[in-house]
């Protein structure tokens, strides 16, 4: 008789691939799975009924700011709760390594916090992450905006060629330490004024290793077309990967542009390597920028260092009892954060039908009252748009937030329920599985996830974390697929 030290028996596996889900077994030894299918009577050490729910890849958050989060709050249970086993770091062009301020960092960066940025190279980083493990694993992205404060006394012009080399040279080191690609955030007032040909020259340190270029790009509005080929532009001049960020159109006079994009994006991934991620909400958010307040029909404050109390209600609400305008208010409280209600729902559900569109949560987990896509993302994928509005089939969805992601950031025997591959596995229940935070309650776990395991171990397990920390911090591993 086969012994096991895990056998989740008699569920719906959805493997990963897109393929219809059929009725099976899953058997793990050690952090790996060993058996799919019917895998008969053998012994285990833990044994999970799965009747009635599906058995799935753990999910892979392909764009997060957790880079502080792996340290800070090891648990993960914003993550590892919606049944997220993976998480991709150091997006927008924000990464905590390589940089140790001598003051507070200009936003966006201090949405990481002050005093975590300490580490001189992005290897230091995954050297305490491997020290100190938490629950998730970590895919991680250099960002741009980082390196910029690090190597540039003036932010208001493109680099100059010492510091182009001298950037490289990061990108260089973060990518021999295990990093898998390089970010920008060039709508952020610190990269603001970088041209493309500096993105392009810091990029092609890339190519060597087979990284990929992941941006917040320049214009989520008015110049989303162009901006669309600015990213475009840069992945053919380095000859490396993109990922569009968070694919949106932001402000009433853009709703629906995402139409031409998309139909942009697919026509340019038949010559190029291309793709994008997206979150399941029409409101996004980010530090608290007066001159972004026209986009939006409603800011909620998520955090204000000058006025804590006010964290989690309206600009408007707050500037009426100051007797201000908002652009005023804002100016007020900043440094701060906001969410913006700014998008299109018709525009949030194209972008998720995109066969190619990978779900992030792009979520801001150090905001006191932070958007609940922090807490809600996957959960409201499967249950919200797949189950109750058909958006697309559960398969579909799975494959999105798990072997879509895994394969775009080259993440290898992740991804997909198959045998030899790492055991990360999320259990949970289609009829209920559903997202609970909310913009008034945003901190919520999701009901319907029953366990997650993360490399062979129970991270998540009716509904609180089992305080195991198995999560390893994911080195690159060849090209991108």
């Amino acid at each position: 008789m086969d012994h096991f030290d895990i056998v989740i028996r008699g569920g719906r596996i959805v493997d990963g691939t897109g393929t219809p889900g059929r009725p099976g077994d899953v058997a793990i030894s050690g952090d790996r799975i060993v058996a799919v299918g019917d895998v008969g009577p053998g012994r285990a050490e833990l044994e999970i009924d799965a009747t009635g729910r599906t058995v799935s890849p753990g999910f892979i958050d392909a764009h997060t700011h957790d880079d502080r989060l792996l340290l800070s709050d090891p648990d993960m249970s914003a993550k590892v709760s919606q049944g997220v086993t993976t998480v991709v770091v150091g997006n927008c062009g924000v990464s905590l390594a390589p940089f140790v301020p001598t003051g507070r960092p200009p936003p966006p960066l201090d949405l990481l916090g002050v005093e975590w940025f300490r580490f001189p190279t992005f290897g230091a980083y995954l050297d305490e992450l491997d020290a100190k493990p938490a629950a998730a694993n970590g895919v991680f992205l250099i960002g741009h905006q980082t390196l910029r404060v690090r190597e540039m006394s003036d932010l208001d012009r493109t680099a100059t060629d010492d510091e182009i080399a001298r950037m490289k040279g990061h990108v260089t080191e973060a990518l021999q330490a295990g990093a898998t690609g390089f970010s920008t955030g060039l709508f952020y007032p610190p990269a603001r004024a970088a041209s493309t040909d500096e993105v392009v020259a810091i990029a092609e340190a890339l190519r060597p290793f087979g990284g990929l270029y992941a941006t917040h790009m320049r214009d989520e509005g008015a110049g989303l077309e162009q901006s669309v080929e600015e990213t475009l532009e840069i992945g053919r001049r380095a000859e490396v990967p993109v990922v569009i960020s968070h694919h949106k159109a932001s402000g009433l006079p853009n709703h629906g542009k995402v139409e031409k994009t998309l139909l942009r994006i697919a026509e340019a991934a038949k010559s190029q390597r291309v793709s994008l991620d997206v979150y399941p909400y029409s409101a996004s958010s980010t530090v608290l920028l007066p001159g972004r307040l026209n986009d939006a029909t409603r800011v909620i404050v998520t955090w204000s260092e000058k006025m804590p109390e006010v964290a989690g209600r309206d600009l408007d609400d707050i500037a009426a009892e100051h007797g201000v305008d908002k652009f005023e208010m804002a100016s007020r409280l900043v440094p701060a954060g906001a969410i913006y209600f700014t998008m299109s729902e018709d525009d949030v559900q194209r972008v998720l039908r995109f066969a190619g569109a990978m779900i992030g949560s792009d979520g801001l987990p150090h905001d006191p009252r932070p958007h609940p896509r922090l807490w809600g993302t996957f959960p409201r994928v499967l249950g919200h748009y797949s189950r109750d509005l058909g958006l697309m089939p559960l398969e579909e969805a799975v494959r999105r937030m798990t072997g879509l992601t895994a394969a775009k950031f080259g993440i290898k025997d992740r991804g997909v329920l198959r045998v030899g591959a790492f055991a990360d596995v999320t259990v949970f229940d289609p009829a209920t599985v559903i997202d609970a935070a909310t913009f008034e309650d945003p901190i919520r776990p999701s009901p319907g996830i029953d366990i997650v395991l993360v490399n062979g171990q129970p991270v998540w397990r009716d509904g609180v974390s089992t305080g195991a920390r198995s999560g390893r911090a994911l080195r690159r591993d060849g090209l991108i697929a």
